[in-house]
């Protein structure tokens, strides 16, 4: 299901904790695990194992000078099946990076102290996550913090006088506490919603905000400014430090949290902006009355404005996230993008406080714009064929990461008046050059009511038009997820195509970037006209003379998962194979297991014993259990045990009815991983598998 934080959509880093080295500031008790610096291929086909091969970004950010970029690359070994995170820093103008770290322990969220001598970051190499800092050239590694457990994040004050950090707090009582005398006792003892969360189950810990004063590389235990408060912040699952916020005078902090409890905090997504004073110690609610998601605080460098993002309409996770400004001095708060319909996303002032750039989605691409707040006006910067994932305005020039379905995000500069861009960060360069990629197309298909449906076609390389290719339907997630440029490490398309697939990928109704009619109308429509546009986006491609129509197959995951289940019960035969992974196969054994209530009961209208609710009894009348009669086409299910989203008994049932309907099925059941793929070899045994069942049912 959708991710709330969209800067995490297509890249989900996991983090190494390295236990048992105490004490130690010797780099070389951490041996770096990552041995092979340059990859020679053997084939410039894209395989499982050159996709793990690739360098990740993080972790961009710009000097205070404006000169240099730092960032992060994470590598994997796969022999070991760990990553491992390390430091670069690059002028501004690009040429040859200068590496800060090389070592095996867990590190992240690096960035620059507001006087640009140091940088700070956080690593587990004194066996639990503290604040390290390095010099810009490498040198001087120090620990800055030793606090009790370890943090989970900070950010510096502006004046770099003080520092905030994330550290989790001890707040509801545990089995042992309630009986002291049975400290051997494993068991959960519940009373209210929600209990788990996407992938961990509640545990009485709670991630609370501390101030503490900074000073020469040391920094102490600091207070907590949350004191009692059994609320999380950042939110859970997906947000980051970018839910908080400095003043630039360095008295607030701005923060998003949901401060509600149990049933109410299942049903709910109205979080809120809250507005906390260091010398008062008090805090208060910047967007009371607002009822839907608000979160990224961010204040303007001059401090007389905040900007953050908002979406409407209380449930509804996927409502149009809005840019709003408030201005302390007038009390005028500013709905900023109202004439577009669009998402704002990965908010950044100018220096200048004049403009707020962000990310939008405008027809399956990822561009950067530009609010104006003196003219009131929206300004589209870039135009191209790529998603961007950030931006960084840096005087007459933006620094940002860039994506597209044939190249991994790589940093870029931007000119900020023309859009023109000139990559600067090369990561992956050596790899690229040896890899040979297919063609990826716009297709414009007609659906069934006479909309024009854009669908991206992804061909194999060195595609003949003459030759006959099988055919893949792409089902996409969210369910009101972009099928937009996106690179993935799991559903990679360029690595579909190389293995001689044509794909199609429709965005069909229910997409964000194409209007909020589009957007909506899938919400408690589940098997109407969002499927009719996927059988219509097949049939297209299929006329195509370079198209085996006898090999079709359909593949998705989360809500893909949900309509390969749909198609296998409702596609006349069009379809020889079918893959879902993490997908809902029975609505009504599913709502009842998920976590978020507020998803189930926005998008399929409330419970099914609500008889008298008519779009709740339309959606669990269409759920993909009640046409497995119609089954008939081989189906290999997938799924996650840590799923607490879409519970893994789902893929049970479907796989469980497939072989006693004798269709010929498989399961592929990963103990350890969640919503996805985590890990290198868990990644390349999903990406064996998957085309192993492909290649034996399509060619």
């Amino acid at each position: 299901m959708k991710k709330h934080i969209r800067a995490f959509r297509v890249l989900l880093i996991t983090f190494i904790t390295i236990l048992n080295f105490c004490n130690s500031q010797s780099q070389d008790k951490f041996a770096s695990i990552i041995t092979n610096k340059s990859t020679k291929l053997n084939s410039p086909l894209l395989t499982p194992e050159v996709l793990w091969s690739f360098g990740r970004v993080s972790d961009v950010s710009v000097s205070p000078d404006g000169r240099d970029v730092l960032y992060g690359i994470r590598n994997f070994n796969i022999q070991m099946n760990k990553g491992q995170t390390d430091y670069y820093i690059l002028s501004i103008d690009g040429g040859s990076p200068k590496r800060l770290t090389e070592s095996s322990d867990a590190k992240f969220s690096a960035k620059w102290r507001p006087d640009g001598l140091k940088i700070g970051f956080i690593s587990t190499r004194s066996g639990s996550p503290q604040i390290w800092e390095i010099n810009p050239d490498g040198s001087g590694i120090n620990q800055v913090t030793n606090i009790t457990d370890g943090i989970n994040d900070f950010l510096y004050s502006p004046d770099g006088k003080k520092m905030l950090y994330l550290k989790d707090i001890k707040i509801d009582k545990t089995t042992q506490d309630i009986f002291p005398d049975l400290p051997k006792a494993n068991v959960r003892i519940i009373n209210d919603l929600m209990y788990r969360h996407w992938d961990e189950w509640e545990d009485g810990l709670y991630s609370h905000i501390f101030i503490t004063a900074y000073s020469d590389g040391k920094s102490a235990e600091g207070y907590d400014i949350m004191t009692g408060e059994a609320y999380d912040v950042p939110l859970k699952p997906f947000g980051g430090i970018e839910q908080i916020a400095w003043s630039p005078d360095s008295k607030t902090i701005a923060y998003t949290c949901k401060k509600q409890y149990g049933k109410t905090y299942a049903l709910s997504t109205n979080s809120e902006i809250y507005l906390y004073n260091s010398d008062t110690k008090l805090t208060s609610n910047l967007t009371e009355g607002m009822m839907g998601f608000d979160t990224a605080p961010s204040f303007s460098p001059d401090g007389k404005w905040i900007a953050w993002t908002s979406m409407e309409r209380d449930g509804y996770e996927s409502d149009k996230t809005r840019l709003f400004i408030y201005n302390f001095e007038t009390k005028e708060k500013r709905y900023c993008t109202k004439d577009i319909e669009q998402n704002a996303e990965g908010l950044s002032w100018t220096e200048d406080s004049k403009s707020v750039y962000f990310i939008s989605g405008i027809r399956a691409v990822e561009e950067i714009f530009r609010y104006e707040i003196i003219s009131n006006r929206i300004i589209r910067v870039t135009d191209g064929i790529h998603n961007y994932l950030s931006v960084i305005p840096v005087k007459d020039r933006l620094i940002a990461t860039r994506q597209s379905m044939s190249k991994p995000t790589e940093i870029y500069s931007v000119n900020s008046s023309t859009g023109e861009s000139t990559e600067i960060s090369f990561i992956n360069k050596s790899i690229l050059e040896q890899l040979k990629f297919g063609e990826v197309k716009k297709r414009i298909v007609k659906t069934t009511d006479e909309k024009d449906m854009l669908a991206w076609v992804i061909y194999p390389p060195d595609f003949d038009p003459n030759k006959k290719y099988p055919a893949l339907l792409f089902c996409e997630g969210g369910p009101q997820s972009t099928v937009s440029q996106f690179w993935s490490y799991r559903w990679n398309f360029q690595m579909m195509a190389a293995n001689g697939y044509v794909i199609i990928a429709p965005n069909r109704r229910g997409l964000p970037s194409f209007g909020m009619e589009w957007l909506e109308q899938i919400s408690g429509d589940y098997g109407g006209q969002n499927m009719k546009d996927y059988l219509s986006a097949i049939d297209d491609i299929a006329k195509e003379p370079y198209i085996n129509k006898d090999k079709l197959g359909a593949v998705g995951a989360s809500y893909g998962g949900f309509s390969v289940f749909w198609l296998a019960g409702n596609h006349e035969k069009r379809f020889k194979a079918f893959i879902a992974h993490d997908g809902m196969f029975n609505l009504e054994s599913q709502y009842l297991e998920t976590e978020e209530m507020w998803f189930a009961n926005w998008d399929l209208g409330g419970p099914y014993w609500d008889k008298g609710n008519e779009i709740a009894q339309k959606s669990f009348s269409t759920s993909p259990h009640k046409y497995i009669d119609k089954w008939d086409t081989p189906i290999l299910v997938i799924h996650g045990e840590k799923d607490y989203r879409i519970v893994y008994t789902q893929a049970m049932q479907a796989f469980n009815a497939a072989i006693l309907r004798g269709v010929p099925a498989q399961m592929m059941l990963f103990p350890e991983e969640n919503h996805w793929v985590l890990t290198p070899q868990n990644g390349i045994a999903w990406q064996r598998t998957f085309f192993n069942w492909l290649d034996k049912w399509l060619k």
